[in-house]
């Protein structure tokens, strides 16, 4: 208990009215983490089919490509990604390192 003068002591109601608010914050608090859990969760069991439809995809544009004689547009896409996450992964590292290139 705090060492409060009888004459500034809080009354029952402000005393009842900061413990509400602690109890619904702390709640507050809970369900927050409760949701972002769940979100995680989600994401986290989402993840294996993401993969699972992602090899299906290159492997049936590997088929198309197999049948029509077309080159595959994709590996040429993602060859272009990686290169360009690789340069910006190097750039962004030798800048937060102060280290030259």
């Amino acid at each position: 208990m705090h060492a409060y003068l009888i004459t500034e002591k809080p009354g029952r109601i402000r005393r009842a009215l900061r413990a509400s608010w602690t109890c619904a914050t702390r709640i507050l608090a809970v369900v927050v983490m409760a949701l972002l859990g769940a979100l995680v969760l989600a994401v986290r069991c989402t993840r294996p089919v993401v993969n699972y439809c992602a090899v299906r995809a290159v492997w049936l544009e590997a088929w198309a490509s197999k049948v029509t004689g077309l080159p595959q547009v994709g590996a040429a896409v993602g060859e272009g990604l990686t290169d360009e996450f690789v340069r910006e992964f190097r750039t962004n590292f030798h800048a937060a390192s102060g280290s030259p290139r």
